[in-house]
C-alpha cells in the first residue's frame, strides 16, 4: 500500500539523477557565485596587461589628406628703390585667392626609459590580481560548502523518508497483529481500531515528507547549475554506517587557518597593494625619463608625399625629461591619503583575523558538540530497540497493549530521526571547520 502511494505520487516525475558528495563539491565550485569570482580574477589579469603596456614601446602612424584655401591677404614686400639704388623700400601687396594641397603621412615612436610610478603600478596591479585570485579561492570554497550543506540536506530528507517508510511498516504490522488477536478473542476490536489509526497517521507523515524532498532537489540543483526541473538524488556517502572521526585539535586548527584561509591571504595582499600605492605617489618627486622618435612626410603634393621617398622627409629623436617640481602640494595630499589607506587595510586585516579565530573556534566547538551528541543518539536508539522488541513481545502475550506498542514505536522512530540527523550535523559541521580553516580543498586540488 504504501509503495502503491509513493509510486502514485512520483509517476509525473522522470527518473532522479544520481549525484554524489564528490560531485557535488566539484560542481559547487562551478556555481555562479564562484564563477563570477573567476571573472573578476579575469578582469585583474588584464588590469596588469594594460599597466605592463606603458611599459612597451608605443608606436602610431597617422596620415591625413586636405586641402588648404588661401584668401586675399595685404602683405609688405622689400623691393628695390629706384630713386636710391642699394637701398630698399617696404611696399604693399595684396595677393590673391590661392589654395594648395595638404597631405601629411608619419610615424611615432615612443618608449619609457624610467617611469617609476608605472613600474609600480605595474606592481601594484599584480598583487591585487594575487589579493583577487585568494578572494576567488574564497568564493569557491564558499560555494563547495553551500554544495555539501545542500547535498547533505537533501540526503537527510532521503532518509527520513526511509525511517517513514519503516515506521509505516511496522504500523502495518501491527495492525495485522492486533487484527489476528481480534479475531484470535485475546484483545479487544478498540486495539484494531487504534492500530489502523496509528498506520494512517504514519501514511499521512510519509506522504508529506515528499513536498520537502521535492523542495530539497530543486534547491541543490539550482545551486550547480542544473535546471530546477532535474529531480536528482544524493547518493549515499557511507557516513551512517561508519564512525565518526575525531576533531583536530583547537590548536590545529587556529594554525591551519592562519596560514591557509584564502580570505587572509587576500587581505595581506590589499596592504601591499596600499602600501605600493604609497609609493606611487611618492613618485611624483623623481624625475622621469622617455625617448621619442618622429618620422614625418609633409608637402603641397600627394605625389611627393606618398610615392616619392626621396622627399619630403624629416625625422626628429629626442629624449624627455620631466620632472615636477611643484603641482601644488598635490603629491604629499596623496601620500598621506596612501597611508590614511595602508592603515585601514591594516586594521581590516587584523580584524578579518580575529574573526576568523572566533569562527573557527565556534566550528570547533560545533564539531565535537555534534560528535557527542551523535553517540547519545546511537545510544538511545539501541535502547529504543530493545523497548519495541519488549513492548511487542508483551502484546503478543496478551499482557501489553496497543498503545504500549505506539509508544515504543514512536520513540524508535525519533531515536532514529535524532541519529540521523546528529550524524549528518557531524558531516556537515566537519565541513564548515574545515572551510573555516581555509582546508576544503576537492581532492587533486592545490593551494
Amino acid at each position: 500500500m504504501n509503495a502503491l502511494i509513493v509510486a502514485t505520487l512520483l509517476s509525473a516525475s522522470p527518473a532522479p539523477t544520481p549525484i554524489t558528495l564528490q560531485q557535488a563539491r566539484e560542481e559547487g565550485r562551478q556555481s555562479t557565485t564562484a564563477l563570477t569570482a573567476l571573472q573578476d580574477l579575469e578582469v585583474s589579469q588584464q588590469d596588469v596587461n594594460i599597466r605592463r603596456s606603458a611599459l612597451l614601446p608605443q608606436l602610431s602612424v597617422n596620415g591625413f589628406v586636405g586641402k588648404r584655401w588661401l584668401g586675399r591677404r595685404q602683405t609688405f614686400d622689400l623691393v628695390p628703390d629706384v630713386n636710391n639704388p642699394g637701398e630698399f623700400v617696404q611696399i604693399s601687396v595684396e595677393s590673391k585667392p590661392t589654395s594648395t594641397g595638404d597631405y601629411d603621412l608619419g610615424a611615432v615612436l615612443s618608449q619609457s626609459i624610467y617611469d617609476r610610478a608605472v613600474w609600480k603600478q605595474l606592481e601594484q596591479a599584480g598583487v591585487l590580481r594575487d589579493a583577487q585570485a585568494s578572494q576567488a579561492k574564497e568564493e569557491a570554497d564558499t560555494a563547495e560548502l553551500e554544495a555539501i550543506r545542500r547535498f547533505f540536506t537533501l540526503f537527510r530528507t532521503q532518509s527520513t523518508r526511509q525511517v517513514l517508510d519503516a515506521t509505516v511498516k511496522r504500523s502495518e504490522e501491527q495492525l495485522e497483529r492486533a487484527r489476528a488477536l481480534f479475531l484470535a478473542g485475546r484483545v479487544g476490536k478498540v486495539e484494531e481500531i487504534s492500530a489502523l489509526v496509528n498506520l494512517g497517521n504514519d501514511r499521512i507523515s510519509f506522504v508529506q515528507s515528499l513536498s520537502q524532498l521535492v523542495t530539497d532537489q530543486g534547491q541543490l540543483a539550482v545551486w550547480l547549475t542544473r535546471p530546477g526541473t532535474q529531480p536528482v538524488e544524493a547518493v549515499d556517502p557511507g557516513v551512517l554506517q561508519s564512525e565518526p572521526g575525531p576533531a583536530p585539535t583547537i590548536e590545529q586548527a587556529i594554525s591551519v587557518a592562519r596560514e591557509q584561509r584564502p580570505l587572509l591571504k587576500a587581505l595581506e595582499a590589499r596592504v601591499s597593494a596600499a602600501e605600493l600605492e604609497r609609493a606611487i605617489a611618492r613618485a611624483d618627486y623623481i624625475p622621469k625619463l622617455s625617448a621619442q622618435g618622429i618620422y614625418t612626410r609633409q608637402g603641397p603634393d600627394a605625389g611627393q608625399v606618398f610615392t616619392e621617398p626621396r622627399l619630403q622627409n624629416n625625422v626628429i629623436a629626442r629624449l624627455n625629461l620631466d620632472w615636477n617640481i611643484f603641482n601644488g602640494f598635490i603629491t604629499p595630499a596623496q601620500t598621506k591619503r596612501a597611508e590614511a589607506n595602508i592603515r585601514k587595510a591594516q586594521l581590516q586585516l587584523a580584524q578579518s583575523a580575529r574573526e576568523i579565530e572566533a569562527e573557527v573556534r565556534t566550528a570547533h566547538q560545533s564539531l565535537e558538540a555534534q560528535l557527542v551528541a551523535a553517540r547519545l543518539a546511537a545510544e538511545n536508539r539501541e535502547a529504543a530497540v530493545q523497548g519495541l522488541n519488549l513492548a511487542e513481545e508483551r502484546f503478543k502475550a496478551g499482557a501489553g497493549s496497543t498503545l504500549e506498542v505506539r509508544d515504543a514505536q514512536l520513540s524508535l522512530t525519533q531515536a532514529e530521526l535524532s541519529l540521523l540527523e546528529n550524524r549528518i550535523d557531524v558531516e556537515i559541521a566537519r565541513f564548515t571547520l574545515m572551510r573555516a580553516m581555509g582546508a576544503l580543498m576537492s581532492p587533486g586540488e592545490t593551494k
